[in-house]
């Protein structure tokens, strides 16, 4: 049902989501996973920051809807703590010590954009589809997206993704500060590495100035954590409502 690879090069760790055959979307296993591989980047002195990817050219489609139950109750114990992991494994990548960098190929939808947004820069695709995607399927956001979308793109292209259903490519995301590159599909990765690299050769240093950046320049309103707990009463509700027609 799809894992999480964690490996250590010249002081980057490359975070790479791997469940192909369903696009990378999560599952709640995954969640802990990359939840838990953060805690042994932390862990690692000689780390100085993190790329997060997805195997076989596509970053992450969501949450893997072979997890789904048709008509569960999304409040039901297992099903909330299930969805819970997810959601954390967004905030653990968005805390981890190191500046972090998603490199975006193919897709990034629902979960996938969470997670893509949870890192501190993203070099994205041209060619990558980038939605958020939850009201299209009738589902209110979740996992705090209004509050880590308005943090980097600002209020228009939040309101467009999150509320409008709209979906933009890589180019449209550079120009509106989703991303902060925007290159041919091949050469992703390796942008992304190149630049990880950078703060990855003093790893003391890197770690102490990500933190006074995210002191200084954390998002406006709420704060993430309080977000994302306040989005779920009414994500479940809009889970139980599609269940029922």
């Amino acid at each position: 049902m799809g894992e999480v690879h964690l490996e250590r090069r010249d002081g980057v760790a490359v975070l790479t989501i791997d469940s192909v055959e369903v696009k990378n979307g999560l599952t709640p296993e995954m969640g802990r996973q990359l939840a838990a591989l953060c805690d042994e980047i932390d862990a690692d002195a000689t780390i100085g920051a993190a790329v997060v990817q997805g195997a076989g050219g596509t970053f992450c489609s969501g949450a893997d809807r072979r997890r789904w139950q048709p008509g569960a109750d999304q409040a039901e114990d297992t099903a909330y703590k299930e969805s819970g992991a997810v959601y954390s494994a967004f905030m653990r990548v968005g805390s981890l010590q190191v500046p972090t960098i998603a490199a975006v190929r193919g897709a990034a939808v629902g979960a996938g954009i969470n997670l893509m947004l949870a890192t501190d820069m993203r070099i994205v695709a041209t060619n990558a589809r980038l939605m958020a995607g939850f009201l299209r399927i009738g589902l209110h956001p979740g996992g705090g997206f209004f509050t880590i979308a308005g943090r980097t793109a600002g209020r228009e292209a939040t309101a467009a993704l999150g509320l409008f259903s709209e979906e933009i490519d890589g180019n449209r995301a550079q120009e509106i500060g989703l991303a902060w590159r925007a290159v041919p599909d091949a050469d992703v990765e390796s942008l992304a590495f190149e630049l990880a690299a950078r703060p990855g050769k003093d790893p003391e240093l890197s770690r102490n100035a990500v933190r006074s950046f995210r002191t200084e320049l954390g998002p406006p309103g709420i704060g993430w954590e309080a977000a994302l707990h306040f989005e779920r009463a009414t994500q479940m509700w809009s889970q139980r409502r599609r269940n029922s027609s």
